[in-house]
């Protein structure tokens, strides 16, 4: 017999006092049989484990007999919870990050995360803190902080309510263009700064580095030069740096401002005191810090350098930063701006704020399809390449399905719209890039602990290089240069970019390739997976029932004839096998001519339906497979021919058919689910990757085992429940697998969820994707290689970045500590720093999924529709179809 499983209560202890009062509590719960109990008297509560068959109410009358009181703690009350975003100014540097995120940790209940490359903090907050407090904890840190708007509200029908979206659309388009005019400011702002900047320091350098062109009282010239530099040239630097000190912070600015300040000080005291002043005086180059006769040096060369160099790095930083987020510009893009609508006939310009579901409205050839609706009436292809990644146009017709954001190239549409603003994919779309670009690797939360200590450290080592250098009897222009050079080549900036511009540009370029991933936990776990656990219905297939096979009798009707009068009779018939006849009949259906009309149309359930068409009775039911020599009902018996086509399907896990026409048996139609274009070699690159494969599906073994079979996996779970396919995923992780779930449906969340990482199809269920943390918007099994190349090359990326940031600091601070960097050069080789990370991380931009398209020259396969185009004529159409099989699995 099973024992039960014990059990955990918590009570609320009152009454107790002291130790021994714990004590006592414990010992009187300790006697009941199998209970243990740990009691603490800060919370005045008991954590009791016990057996199940031991009641609460036991429990508490224990307690009770001990001299104390005992009640179960109330139910925790649900805390609303909300989520906001805000855009940070200010920030430089990984400490800024950290600094931010402190000061908005300190709040009750609420969590941030703020990303250095978009400038953002995303906060989860209760409804208790506002906005305007969270604002205010950010400026009070030394930063500017705003509200990012959220989408208008589209919920609203009327024509009062059309207005107060538009009014609030409007708003918001005002709120960012004037955002987008300050950003244009200060840009040219820091772009007229560095020029200045630039105009006033080189002269110096050069003249400094250059002593034959030093002329009588050049030192002057240069420090009339050097001093707008010092002063207005690195004025930011010094204002942020004042700021930070005001708030006790020291971040990236207070290096450089500190190096300036000193470089610039120390020259002018030799200029004015030293003796450095006198007419004649010449003064070598050298890059390492040195001090030669009575005279002290001027370092106005490294007071103008180190916010020359820092400016310009900033500078290429910025417009690198820009190009990685290039795709979610893009995206934005897509949107339409102003719609067609045609209401009775007529047609009018509206803005697209004032879209409803279920307008009409007009695509014209060339024009973006203004939001994701079904078309009403025309065809045309549509060019999907910049939503879901997929380069082959897609056919649309009447019913069809279409997505805003997609260009029409042929005729013309008339859509009705069934999602509207926030509620789009495009929108979705954006939306899950915006937060995956918000989240933090694992990686980078290491640098910014470290960066948010960095400064400090930075500062006691130049102080304590100085005074060890003018304790050892340098010079002390020597030991102040050291000390500057310190100061400078220190870059916390290249640790707080490592990743978030690597996340940047992958998943910018994960969302033109139609893979979306919710954040850097999820690319990691891309990275990380062993085991990838596949549905099949609607994931590796189509999801829908078609005619894959078509097989005549010789001598008989042929296959346009046979598929013409069974999918007349089957349009009276609701079952999906008839859906799928019909609908193969109609597209095989020559240009103009519908199916012809039913008469005296009979269904019998578990069997097949009748009816007369054009003269001719037509049954189209479960066949006979019996020899070719049986009977049924006096009908003529099924030829060998089509038994066999009845075995080839079901051996295949196919439905097979049989049409009757006037009682002779005409042809088996085989039904199936077919696979998606590029399953085979899909599944084929999972396997080079290194990756194990298994089949989790619903359906029978024997279709299970054909699908299998046909994509080249051996491991396969058939007749798999939602509850069995999440224990198939539990059971392989507790075997140290890590577990990667790709499904489309419902049934597949439970899995999805359970996994390390879940994948879902773009057209699943909203509780597929809710629960992945990757979506294939590209509808195209080939993504799945590629997301998993993807997040290889992206960590890799983030791994070499940071290492680069790591190993960067942890070679030139000991070399500017020993005196072996003049601050000039620091300056240089710290603005490159960063430069040199982001510049790495925008080659991400340009990566090309080139292994997972096929063989060079192959095409892909433009009709991926069950049952493919019209056969020419009644034979050929089973070698088509397994030669369309092997060329699928070669």
């Amino acid at each position: 017999m099973t024992t039960p499983a014990p059990v955990t209560t918590e009570l609320t202890i009152g009454g107790m006092t002291c130790a021994a009062c714990v004590g006592r509590v414990e010992k009187r719960l300790g006697r009941l049989e199998g209970v243990t109990a740990t009691v603490n008297l800060a919370t005045e509560r008991a954590h009791i484990t016990h057996p199940a068959t031991l009641s609460t109410a036991e429990l508490i009358a224990t307690v009770e007999r001990a001299g104390y009181t005992a009640e179960p703690p109330p139910p925790p009350r649900p805390v609303a919870t909300h989520t906001t975003e805000l855009t940070i100014g200010g920030m430089t540097c990984a400490a800024c990050v950290g600094r931010v995120e402190k000061r908005l940790g300190r709040l009750e209940g609420v969590t941030a995360t703020v990303n250095l490359a978009t400038e953002r903090a995303h906060i989860t907050h209760p409804a208790s803190v506002s906005v305007a407090e969270l604002t205010a904890t950010v400026e009070k840190a030394g930063y500017t902080a705003e509200p990012v708007p959220t989408s208008a509200g589209r919920g609203t029908t009327g024509d009062d309510g059309a207005e107060s979206d538009a009014d609030g659309v409007q708003d918001q388009q005002d709120q960012q263009d004037q955002r987008e005019k300050k950003k244009a400011a200060i840009a040219r702002e820091e772009r007229d700064r560095l020029l200045i900047t630039a105009l006033l320091s080189i002269p110096v350098l050069v003249i400094s580095m250059v002593p034959a062109l030093q002329f009588r009282n050049w030192q002057w010239v240069c420090f009339v030069l050097s001093t707008p530099v010092a002063a207005w040239g690195s004025w930011p630097f010094h204002a942020r740096a004042a700021r930070g000190l005001r708030h006790g912070a020291a971040t990236m600015d207070t290096l450089v401002s500190l190096g300036v300040i000193a470089a610039f000080s120390w020259s002018t005291y030799a200029l004015f005191f030293g003796g450095a002043g006198e007419p004649g005086m010449e003064m070598p180059f050298t890059l390492l810090p040195s001090a030669s006769g009575d005279t002290p040096h001027v370092y106005l060369e490294a007071a103008v350098a180190v916010p020359l160099f820092v400016l310009t790095g900033r500078w290429l930083e910025a417009r690198a930063r820009h190009g990685t987020g290039s795709a979610l510009r893009a995206l934005a893009n897509l949107a339409a701006k102003n719609v067609v609508i045609r209401v009775d006939g007529a047609e009018r310009r509206i803005p697209i704020e004032q879209l409803r579901v279920g307008d009409l409205f007009v695509v014209r050839p060339g024009e973006r399809v203004a939001t994701d609706g079904v078309v009403t009436e025309g065809g045309s292809a549509l060019d999907m390449s910049l939503v879901t990644g997929e380069s082959a146009p897609v056919e649309v017709s009447p019913g069809s399905a279409v997505v805003g954001g997609a260009v029409n190239s042929g005729g013309l549409l008339e859509v009705r719209a069934e999602a509207v603003g926030a509620d789009t994919q495009l929108a979705r779309i954006t939306r899950l890039v915006e937060d995956a670009q918000a989240g933090k690797a694992k990686a980078q939360r290491l640098a910014d602990a470290v960066a948010g200590i960095f400064v400090p450290v930075v500062l006691a080592i130049a102080v304590t290089v100085c005074g060890f250098w003018l304790g050892a009897g340098a010079d002390p222009q020597a030991a102040v240069t050291v000390a500057v050079a310190v100061l400078v080549v220190a870059c916390p900036c290249a640790l707080g970019l490592a990743t978030p511009t690597a996340l940047l540009a992958a998943t910018g370029r994960g969302a033109q390739l139609g893979i979306l991933v919710k954040g850097p936990q999820a690319l990691e776990g891309l990275r990380r997976v062993d085991t990838v656990v596949l549905d099949k219905t609607g994931t590796l297939t189509i999801g829908e029932m078609g005619v894959t096979q078509v097989t005549c009798r010789t001598e008989g009707l042929d296959e346009a004839t046979v598929v013409r009068l069974a999918g007349a009779v089957e349009q009276g018939s609701e079952h999906p096998v008839g859906r799928a006849v019909v609908s193969h009949a109609r597209r095989n259906a020559a240009e103009g001519d519908g199916l012809p009309a039913v008469i005296g149309f009979a269904a019998t359930a578990g069997h097949g339906v009748s009816g007369r068409v054009d003269g001719h009775q037509v049954t189209v039911s479960r066949p006979d497979a019996e020899p070719a020599d049986a009977t049924q009902d006096g009908q003529a018996a099924l030829p060998a021919e089509l038994a066999d086509a009845v075995r080839e399907a079901e051996s295949t896990g196919h439905t097979a058919v049989l049409v009757r026409v006037n009682g002779a048996p005409e042809a088996v139609l085989a039904l199936g689910d077919s696979l998606r274009p590029g399953a085979f070699r899909a599944v084929d690159h999972l396997r080079r990757l290194g990756l194990r494969t298994v089949l989790a599906t619903g359906d029978s073994e024997a279709t299970a085992r054909a699908v299998a079979e046909r994509l080249g996996i051996t491991e396969v779970h058939a007749r798999a429940t939602p509850e069995g396919k999440a224990e198939l995923v539990r059971s392989l992780r507790e075997h140290g697998h890590r577990v990667a779930v790709i499904g489309d449906g419902v049934n597949d969340a439970a899995a999805l969820a359970n996994a390390d990482l879940g994948i879902a199809m773009g057209g699943g269920t909203d509780a597929a994707i809710g629960a992945a943390d990757v979506t294939l918007v590209r509808e195209d099994m080939g993504a799945l290689p590629d997301a998993v190349r993807l997040a290889r090359r992206t960590l890799g990326m983030v791994r070499s970045n940071l290492a680069w940031a790591f190993g960067y600091n942890a070679v030139t601070l000991p070399l500017a500590a020993v005196g072996w960097l003049n601050p000039m050069v620091a300056a240089a080789a710290m603005s490159a720093s960063s430069v040199i990370v982001v510049g790495n991380s925008l080659r991400l931009r340009g990566w090309q999924p080139t292994s997972s398209t096929g063989a060079p020259g192959r095409p892909r396969p433009s009709n991926p529709r069950p049952g493919g185009g019209r056969p020419a004529s009644n034979r050929p159409s089973r070698s088509r179809a397994r030669a369309t099989a092997a060329s699928e699995q070669s």
